[in-house]
């Protein structure tokens, strides 16, 4: 790795104040799994001046449920959310989300925050410079998406614009199924994005001053079974090829309120609410749910390599909404 300046932040005031000073030339760092792998691929066109160390800022590790709302710190490590009794009982498809990601190790150190921040995984954009790098494209701010004419196997079926990579963070998939907003802070004080809206493209709705700080999600009044399902090729460590999130409510045998949310198909997650209307007022069948799962991908567009994408998540919908009658 190349020289760096390294510091303690002691609050989120301190933190947003040295992003604003160093103007896009520092990075944060809380559990730090994806910003070392970074810094050791040395693949982006700007090198950070500074790492600002954000796990010595006190209060940002709580789960709790506050009037209406659940909230989350930011710095709240996913393990913590697995072994949460809270989230088990009421957001199980937090739970079963963050246990999903990477490998216990990783799970020991990575943060809430972390996971929605992390970079990019396409393979063009961290092409490590000791190995040729780094490849241009419009994410790093000139060049075209080399994903488009070359290997796509992984990247975008909907939503693509510009750039073809997928949104990595399977906690992102969950939060959006639970209509999670992000409270963001910076000089200008605080504002409040749908976890929906904060996905782009090119990047993420974050000024370079701002930072997450917590996770809000309306609290669940109604009992719903809920789901999220992961197909990687590689089962204990891989970023999703295709997930879906799902919180299903049901009585006798009816299905009165859908949420489905799909990941690693977009840039973004994609809430699919035309499947989710196939599905309420009605038994949930068999038949009813595939013509749900079929709904649900109906505006996809592959690239030439990654139409396999489109029947593994209408399997995963299937399985998603089955699986909840049960």
């Amino acid at each position: 790795m190349r020289s760096f300046t390294h510091f303690d932040a002691y609050s989120i005031e301190d933190t947003c104040t040295a992003l604003g000073q160093y103007k896009g030339r520092a990075q944060l760092k809380a559990g730090g799994s994806d910003l070392l792998s970074i810094l050791k691929g040395d693949f982006l066109p700007d090198y950070p001046e500074v790492i600002i160390n954000i796990k010595t800022i006190p209060g940002l590790d709580y789960i709790k449920e506050d009037g209406d709302f659940l909230r989350i710190g930011a710095l709240v490590r996913l393990i913590e959310m697995v072994r949460s009794p809270l989230l088990s009982h009421k957001y199980s498809v937090l739970v079963k989300a963050a246990h999903t990601v990477a490998s216990p190790q990783i799970r020991n150190v990575a943060t809430l925050g972390g996971n929605l921040c992390q970079d990019t995984r396409c393979w063009y954009y961290r092409y490590p410079r000791s190995m040729g790098g780094p490849l241009q494209c419009l994410r790093k701010g000139s060049g075209s998406c080399l994903a488009v004419k070359g290997d796509n196997r992984y990247h975008a079926i909907m939503g693509g614009k510009k750039c073809f990579a997928v949104c990595p963070s399977d906690m992102a998939v969950a939060l959006a199924c639970l209509d999670g907003r992000l409270i963001i802070a910076g000089p200008r004080g605080e504002r409040n994005v749908a976890v929906a809206d904060f996905f782009y493209p090119l990047g993420n709705d974050l000024a370079e001053d701002e930072m997450i700080t917590e996770i809000e999600i309306p609290a669940r009044r109604n009992p719903a079974q809920q789901n999220f399902l992961k197909f990687t090729l590689r089962k204990p460590i891989d970023f999703a090829i295709v997930s879906v999130a799902s919180v299903i409510s049901i009585e006798k045998g009816v299905c009165t309120d859908a949420r489905i949310v799909l990941g690693a198909v977009a840039p973004f997650p994609v809430r699919v609410r035309a499947a989710e209307e196939l599905l309420i007022g009605k038994p949930v069948s068999e038949e009813i749910v595939m013509s749900a799962a079929d709904e649900a991908l109906a505006g996809s567009k592959p690239l030439s390599k990654n139409a396999y994408k489109v029947q593994i998540a209408k399997t995963l919908v299937k399985r998603a909404v089955m699986g909840s009658t049960d």
